[in-house]
Parts: structure tokens; C-alpha cells; sequence
């Protein structure tokens, strides 16, 4: 049985890592309904990709509205921003960092969110680095991501975005 999507533009990774767009609005209202369905899905600990210049210009911040939706339920959350700039990669050693952050959170039994704005180009290519490092080949790693995508309103794009992200993939140890 498939897990439902808590917001539209995500997509389960493994039955505790859940992966796909930015999780705040520039509308309250919405970034609170989209935080309380992540965090009714059992989603614990968020890993945001964008930088720092995207949640002051573009994107509005979610970490305050999270807090407060997480008190209100009476949960616990962690939340990490590991930037990677928008359409590149990451360094290896970053894609390393996140990558174990994320499997530091599963381990200690978290559900995990990651994310980027879109949830496309930063968010596969982390997404695939991980699936290759978990026993996939970066080709099935690919074909993977757009098969748990299929269904979101963004499926049609290809993720990741660029052909260094997905070499990175493809590249991956």
C-alpha cells in the first residue's frame, strides 16, 4: 500500500523519508495547513536545501510556524538547513554531511523531510545520492525518483533539473 502525499508536491522516499517542496507560503494560513499535514504524517525533522538569500527574497521563513505547530501538537522537531545553491551540487563533502544527517535521523527512528523550493533539481539530486548509497545503481536512482513522483503536479518536470545534478548522481559512491 502507498503512504498518501501529506502536501501535493512530495513524494515517499522509504516509508520514514519523505521528499518535495518548500513547506512555508507567503500565505500563513497555507504554510500552517501544509506544516500540520507534514507533521500529522509523523514528520519530525526537516532538512532545508535553499540558501539563506531564498527565504529572505523569494521564500518566507516556516521555522517560527513550525515550532508553534509542533507545540500546539505536542511534538518534537528538529530543523536543519544545509544549503546547496539553487540548479548546482553541493560539494561531496556537503552531499556526504546531508546524506548523513538524514540517515542520523532515521536511525534514531525521526521521519524526515527534505526539501528545496521546488522539490525538483537540489531535493532529487540529494534523493538519488542517497538511493545510490542504500544500493541502487545512480541509472535506477533516476528512473526511481520519477516513479515516486508520478502523481504530483510537477511529475511532468525531470528531476533532478540539470545534467550535473543527475551526473552526480550517476557518479555517486
Amino acid at each position: 500500500m502507498t503512504q498518501a502525499r501529506p502536501i501535493p508536491d512530495s513524494y515517499w522516499v522509504s516509508p520514514a523519508f519523505l521528499a518535495g517542496e518548500y513547506p512555508g507560503s507567503r500565505h500563513e494560513a497555507e504554510a500552517r495547513q501544509k506544516l500540520q499535514a507534514l507533521l500529522d504524517a509523523g514528520i519530525t525533522f526537516f532538512v532545508d536545501l535553499t540558501e539563506e538569500v531564498e527565504r529572505n527574497v523569494s521564500l518566507k521563513p516556516y521555522n517560527q510556524l513550525l515550532d508553534e505547530e509542533a507545540a500546539r501538537l505536542g511534538k518534537q522537531v528538529e530543523y536543519r538547513r544545509i544549503s546547496i545553491r539553487d540548479i548546482e551540487v553541493p560539494t561531496p563533502e556537503t552531499m556526504a554531511t546531508i546524506l548523513d544527517t538524514i540517515d542520523g535521523a532515521l536511525a534514531a527512528g525521526r521521519k524526515v523531510y527534505v526539501h528545496c523550493w521546488g522539490g525538483i533539481g537540489r531535493t532529487g539530486t540529494v534523493v538519488g545520492c542517497y538511493m545510490v548509497r542504500h544500493g541502487l545503481s545512480g541509472e535506477a536512482a533516476i528512473k526511481k525518483i520519477a516513479e515516486l513522483r508520478e502523481g504530483t503536479p510537477d511529475a511532468w518536470k525531470t528531476a533532478p533539473q540539470t545534467q550535473a545534478q543527475r551526473d552526480m548522481i550517476l557518479n555517486w559512491r
